[in-house]
């Protein structure tokens, strides 16, 4: 009976995988509108994105929204390309915060499928760059007084750290613009970062050979401002201000979609 069910299951998954690919090519090549990859960061999760992800479904673009591990650029950066590499056609790919070290690494080599580079409140990490040496890089961020380390058993009998953002402090250091209500159940349903993740030297860099857009943050508590702007500036990425905290994408959805749009409408014309 297990059997037969876990086949059932499989029929169905490869028969909509089957259905969305149909559609993603119906319209053919010269027409195709790219899929739409996000990629959250530390303490969020696939979630976060409802608000962009209903404004380009709207506008008719598919959209996935992968799950980051947050254990490590190298590891998660591994998980996030078998995503793109069973997305049929051309992809924009999104990350937020911790996500734009992640596909920084990911989208290296992909040039080919992957058409543009979106970071919203994100790092743009180079070669040997961590993003706790990024965040440091300016000052602004409160994001060390605000987390506490939980400890979690490896498989090999040693131990790691997980970083949570204290609920008490979650809305004012994460999502300072977002209601009060939708905050809460962000804090209590975040997803924890491994420490040793934000002190992982990233070994790739996308936004060299990819088209690349910023949306930058001016009142994130997690990346300053300040080194937005400078990885940006050093991306020659096409940038935007946006007045919001570091939970930009939930505050303020709109501007967020727009950037992508832009993105997408720019790189495969």
């Amino acid at each position: 009976m297990a059997t037969a069910t876990v086949a059932a299951i499989l029929t169905g998954i490869v028969s909509l995988s089957g259905t969305a690919e149909a559609r993603n090519t119906a319209s053919g090549p010269a027409r195709q509108k790219p899929t739409i990859v996000l990629e959250h960061g530390a303490f969020a999760d696939a979630s976060s994105w409802t608000g962009v992800i209903e404004r380009l479904t709207r506008a008719g673009y598919p959209v996935v929204a992968a799950a980051n591990p947050l254990r490590g650029p190298a590891a998660d950066a591994a998980y996030l390309r078998s995503v793109l590499d069973r997305v049929a056609g051309p992809v924009i790919l999104v990350g937020h915060s911790y996500g734009g070290t992640v596909m920084s690494e990911a989208a290296v080599g992909r040039e080919k499928k992957v058409k543009a580079l979106v970071y919203v409140a994100a790092f743009l990490p180079d070669q040997g760059e961590t993003s706790l040496g990024l965040s440091n890089k300016f000052p602004g961020s409160t994001l060390g007084n605000a987390v506490e380390a939980v400890p979690y058993a490896l498989p090999d009998g040693g131990s790691g750290n997980d970083l949570y953002i204290k609920s008490d402090k979650f809305r004012a250091q994460f999502a300072a613009d977002v209601p009060r209500g939708q905050s809460a159940i962000m804090a209590a349903t975040q997803r924890p970062i491994a420490a040793s993740a934000l002190e992982e030297p990233s070994v790739g860099a996308a936004w060299k050979s990819i088209p690349t857009w910023s949306l930058i943050a001016t009142q994130d508590f997690n990346i300053p401002p300040a080194a937005q702007r400078f990885m940006s500036k050093r991306a020659h990425a096409h940038t935007v201000e946006v007045k919001a905290s570091h939970a930009v994408a939930v505050s303020h959805p709109d501007a967020v979609a727009r950037v992508v749009r832009q993105a997408a409408d720019s790189t495969t014309r």
